[in-house]
């Protein structure tokens, strides 16, 4: 890699995550319909001798209670439902509080999806012990353009004639793999805006979080200077101490592993564990602990150009999406006469265009990633040449929304490259830059 305005580690690579995988946990049967999507109704009744029914609506306005309290600013409305019995839960519980009143959410709302059953659960709390997924369905003021969705796991316990909150971790196992894992969710919390954008970090790192959203802000011009659809440049960067925010993995490829330095997390409106197939509600960047304080412009202006197009579908392949972010990064470079990626286009010449066969797949990222990328961002200048910026544009919008099959896929290649697929590689192969 470059040395990118004197900042990147070389090695350190930028990856987009298009979507979050679900982890699959409990049988799910009948269904019940709740805001923004389908969950599963609880299968087994706790043994505690109440109604099921009668426990679904008792818990359902515990847990809306939590959200309006919120939304109020209502410490003691938060913790009304948390056993006092535990002071570590309670101080818990007030972090989370403070954390979230940061958010400003226009929209916040709790509600029970599935139950969760574990004998480990009722071996420590008790037999009346009910376990639940809750889901967060919640939009940020200034940044979500609709409510996004992730799901949080909460113990109940019933005593003296009322429930109350025993535990919030005890079956994080059957949560979303990434999703429930939000930056509210660890230790207490700085949050800054800066115009559209707002970071988040560490609370004893406010100073590194006004250097982030200082660099960020230039980020987001650059996005918006090189990237021809409309982007209102609104952004959330997280770049927090604690590496399992919203992902656990910072590391990728089977082949020429490389280091991830930032993650494009994307959002959806929806139960958290399924495939996705619905267009994304946006997207954050989350980076990696490791190098969250030597942050490039560049490398932010990668992934913020994924949050700018990822709304618009999630079709496009990864050639063409890590092409685009490669574009836009090198271009934000070059607006600055005294940076170059002269050494990139040397390396991507004479080391990484030689061997390239087809558009890098995800196979290929994972055998290379730098070459991969390199390979990509290549693809991506040939097309800015030959098709100018607004027709790349037109291309990764139009697969984005139709790349639907192999066939479709060659069709949309032909239509606006008037090449094959092969055709376009070879032609990107002769590009000289």
């Amino acid at each position: 890699m470059v040395k990118q305005r004197g900042r990147l580690l070389a090695g350190v690579v930028a990856l987009a995550i298009a979507g979050t995988t679900g982890v699959l946990v409990a049988t799910r049967s009948d269904q019940v319909d709740v805001p923004g999507g389908s969950v599963a109704a609880a299968q087994t009744p706790a043994n505690d001798g109440i109604d099921p029914a009668v426990r679904t609506k008792q818990l359902d306005a515990i847990v809306a209670g939590r959200s309006t309290a919120v939304l109020r600013g209502d410490l003691k409305g938060f913790l009304a439902s948390v056993d006092p019995k535990q002071p570590k839960l309670v101080a818990r519980q007030k972090t989370l509080f403070t954390n979230l009143r940061q958010f400003r959410f226009t929209t916040l709302k709790y509600f029970l999806a599935d139950e969760q059953t574990d004998s480990t659960v009722a071996a420590k709390y008790g037999p009346n012990a009910y376990s639940t997924r809750v889901m967060m369905r919640y939009q940020v003021a200034g940044l979500d353009p609709k409510p996004v969705q992730t799901d949080v796991g909460y113990t109940f316990v019933h005593r003296s004639g009322r429930w109350l909150l025993a535990a919030d971790n005890a079956i994080d196992a059957a949560l979303s793999s990434d999703g429930h894992r939000q930056p509210w969710d660890f230790q207490p919390i700085t949050v800054l805006r800066r115009g559209k954008v707002l970071v988040v970090v560490d609370k004893k790192e406010a100073a590194l979080g006004r250097e982030i959203a200082e660099v960020s802000e230039g980020a987001v011009k650059g996005v918006r200077r090189h990237w021809p659809r409309r982007w209102d440049g609104a952004v959330m960067v997280v770049a927090m101490p604690e590496p399992q925010v919203m992902s656990m993995q910072w590391t990728a490829g089977d082949g020429k592993g490389w280091t991830i330095a930032a993650k494009a997390v994307t959002l959806y409106d929806g139960e958290p564990r399924d495939d996705r197939t619905a267009t994304p509600v946006g997207s954050r960047i989350v980076v990696n602990p490791a190098v969250r304080k030597d942050l490039d412009e560049d490398l932010l202006a990668h992934e913020m150009t994924h949050v700018a197009t990822v709304p618009i579908g999630i079709r496009t392949p990864i050639w063409l999406v890590e092409g685009i972010a490669e574009y836009v990064r090198c271009h934000s470079i070059e607006d600055d006469p005294q940076w170059t990626v002269d050494p990139y286009r040397k390396t991507v010449r004479t080391k990484y265009l030689a061997s390239m066969k087809v558009l890098p797949t995800e196979a290929e990222f994972n055998a290379n990633g730098d070459r991969s990328y390199g390979q990509s961002w290549w693809a991506a200048e040939y097309l800015a040449d030959a098709e100018g910026v607004k027709g790349m544009a037109a291309l990764y919008t139009d697969l984005a929304v139709n790349n639907t099959s192999p066939a479709a896929y060659a069709a949309i290649i032909k239509k606006h490259t008037g090449k094959t697929p092969a055709q376009l590689t070879a032609a990107v192969k002769k590009f000289k830059g």
